[in-house]
């Protein structure tokens, strides 16, 4: 069996295979943004809680804990507990407020209650205030003997909210007892996530050397931080090591190695991935493995293989799966399939009783790429009625289309129409309007339409497209409006834009336009609010899915 054979002989195989001769591949580039966060491997979403997340833990699961042998107090359950923290009034207040005022009421809150909510608060990403319980806990003495577990989950809610510095500080200020793979590995996820390669691989071998990284996990997690920093060979390298190692390689460390292959422009080497998956006994190829491989035929214009993969991906889901279904809607949206599109939606429909707010995203963006705006419009009317709460990131498929078709005062009327109707739209809505008033070189409106931006949703995180800032302080030099420029500068200053170095870079110092500047800018450092991430942050949202 493949993964039984010796490190040598592994490595012979590898040598045939050449899957891992670096000097053989093609360097092409791969869009990585068709791989979006867990929500959308493929093309879109900010969906980061994958229901498809990786089993191998550094952190078990948390049901294991024993009661406590406070029998005298009624114990609450701990769905009360999380309610009454999650939705406190004033968040500010923060989680020890609600959880002195229950000590106080006399309930007694057992260990295993307190960690099922922090379990909780992470999934839906609320992140402070899981940190606050477990900052609660560790205030409260000798009442919660915590474990290496609790620590390693403490470690990565700090690496969250406070930054590495901080994470750094509270691992060594661990006692040795807790200081385990666990610990490590919740320790080199933060470093991977924060894209410190220098220490997350000096974390590694002190962990080879520990005795703590026998298991994929600790290396499928350096994989995606060198998809992240798109060191494709050095990516690819890590599968050499773990069969030198004898350290088996699991699905997702496949579906890595694919994704490697295919972002150096070697298909050839990707299928030999497959067949490689295909020989060992211990994994199977699954749906995210043909979605892979689909993107990548896409990216490389091979349709017709691309079609192939996703009828595999039909195949391959199971149960109540909804998130292939999202992939299938864009990736055939992407190869220009219009039916097969029509025909997952309706599959999708009539399989579930409902459909959340990203079923109807995928849908609509894929009919807004394929063009079928009377098609989106129809499904959006859909929406309405059905949605669960506002994303206005829906309705801004519409707008972007308007947009970029050069009507821009049918996108102005549909923002009104979605305001008028109680809905809501979101810093990157205006942005977009600003964009179509850049075209009609309409300079008043730009700037209304960038501060309205300024105090929208998501408007104190927001940054405009480096892109439309260098064609609109064109605009008002080409122009004579130095009075707009001076007032455009200053809504980027208040919006922090300036302290960054793409911004700083578009304007000489002594204030004049760098027009001889060529922008790049990564898909993902604009102000889009598709919240995609690469193929490489979907990867390690995986990993981080059973902490």
């Amino acid at each position: 069996m493949f993964l039984q054979t010796t490190s040598s002989s592994c490595s012979t195989q590898l040598k045939q295979l050449r899957l891992c001769s670096t000097s053989s591949y093609s360097k092409t580039s791969f869009g990585f943004k068709t791989f979006s966060s867990s929500s959308s491997i493929l093309l879109h979403g900010n969906h980061r809680n994958n229901n498809n997340s990786i089993i191998a833990n550094y952190i078990p699961q948390i049901y294991n804990y024993k009661k406590s042998d406070f029998e005298r107090k009624p114990t609450p359950k701990w769905s009360i507990v999380y309610r009454r923290i999650s939705l406190m009034e004033n968040p500010e207040m923060g989680s020890a407020f609600v959880l002195n005022q229950l000590d106080k009421e006399g309930k007694n809150l057992s260990r295993w209650e307190l960690c099922r909510v922090v379990k909780e608060l992470r999934r839906f990403r609320r992140f402070k205030l899981a940190l606050e319980v477990y900052e609660w806990m560790n205030e409260q003495g000798d009442k919660f003997t915590l474990s290496s577990s609790d620590a390693a989950i403490h470690l990565d809610l700090i690496s969250k909210v406070l930054g590495i510095p901080s994470t750094e500080e509270y691992f060594s200020r661990l006692p040795e007892t807790l200081k385990d793979k666990r610990t490590y590995g919740s320790l080199l996820n933060a470093y991977v996530r924060a894209r410190l390669k220098e220490k997350a691989e000096s974390l590694l071998e002190e962990m080879i050397s520990k005795g703590y990284a026998m298991h994929p996990l600790p290396f499928n997690v350096m994989m995606t931080l060198y998809m992240k920093l798109r060191d494709y060979d050095k990516a690819i390298s890590i599968v050499a090591q773990m069969l030198e190692k004898s350290i088996p390689l699991d699905i997702y460390t496949y579906n890595i190695w694919l994704t490697a292959c295919g972002a150096t422009g070697s298909t050839e080497k990707m299928e030999e991935v497959l067949e490689l998956m295909k020989m060992d006994t211990t994994v199977d190829p699954n749906w995210t493995t043909y979605s892979t491989m689909a993107t990548i035929y896409m990216n490389l214009g091979h349709l017709s293989k691309a079609k192939n993969n996703l009828r595999m991906v039909e195949g391959k889901i199971t149960g109540r799966e909804r998130i292939p279904f999202h992939y299938l809607l864009s990736l055939y949206g992407g190869i220009g399939e219009k039916e097969d599109v029509y025909r997952i939606w309706n599959t999708y429909k009539t399989s579930f009783p409902t459909i959340p707010n990203l079923g109807y995203h995928s849908m609509i963006a894929s009919l807004v790429r394929l063009d079928d705006i009377e098609g989106a419009k129809k499904i959006y009317e859909e929406w309405l009625p059905l949605r669960s709460t506002y994303d206005p990131r829906i309705c801004n498929l519409l707008i972007g289309w308007y947009v970029k078709n050069g009507l821009l005062e049918k996108a102005e009327d549909f923002v009104d129409q979605v305001l008028e109707a109680g809905g809501k739209v979101n810093a990157h809505t205006w942005e977009m309007l600003a964009d179509g008033h850049i075209q009609k070189k309409q300079i008043p409106e730009v700037l209304s339409c960038i501060k309205e931006a300024t105090m929208a949703e998501g408007g104190k995180t927001w940054r405009p497209s480096p892109t439309s800032v260098s064609q609109f302080l064109f605009l008002c030099v080409e122009e004579s409006e130095m009075a707009s420029k001076k007032a455009f500068l200053e809504l980027l200053t208040r919006a922090g834009c300036l302290n960054d170095e793409r911004y700083r870079s578009l304007i000489s110092s002594n204030g004049e336009v760098d027009f001889g500047l060529k922008i790049s800018v990564d898909k993902d450092e604009t102000g889009s609010d598709n919240d995609d991430d690469s193929g490489a942050d979907m990867l390690l949202n995986q990993l981080e899915g059973s902490f």
